[in-house]
């Protein structure tokens, strides 16, 4: 069987939130993406323009870490010297830092940090989505 004509990438990210609260300032105030939809008090649905990330409330004891099993996710940035920005915003409001910026072998340049519930998240310029991205 063929496989289906191409897709527009992985836009979509789920993760289950102990603190909505904490978690929907995290990712509105501090990384700047816009509430799409709040269809109930437990459920909240972000963008950033071409993604969407679906955060839900996890109730009672049903969250579990070792259920999540994500690695991390990532946010793309256009150039190298904004990935240093970044780190210096999110250090001086308090975010919890993995590592610092550093520069991979292929030219990508990122540094990983948590967010309230400790997912990791990455701060990446990767060159070749930045050059997509820019011939858009």
């Amino acid at each position: 069987m063929k496989r289906p004509e191409g897709h527009l990438g992985m836009r979509h990210v789920a993760l289950n939130v102990r603190d909505l609260a904490a978690s929907e300032h995290f990712y509105v105030t501090l990384m700047g993406m816009q509430i799409e939809w709040r269809p109930d008090p437990d459920n909240l649905y972000l963008t950033s323009g071409p993604d969407n990330l679906a955060l839900h409330k996890a109730t009672g004891n049903s969250f579990d870490e070792a259920a999540q099993r994500l690695d991390h996710i990532g946010f793309f940035l256009t150039h190298p010297e904004a990935v240093d920005t970044w780190y210096t915003y999110l250090s001086a409001e308090g975010v919890r830092m993995r590592n610092a910026p550093r520069t991979h072998r292929d030219g990508a340049r990122s540094f990983y940090c948590f967010d309230p519930d400790g997912t990791t998240v990455q701060i990446i310029y990767h060159p070749p989505v930045a050059s997509h991205e820019a011939n858009r």
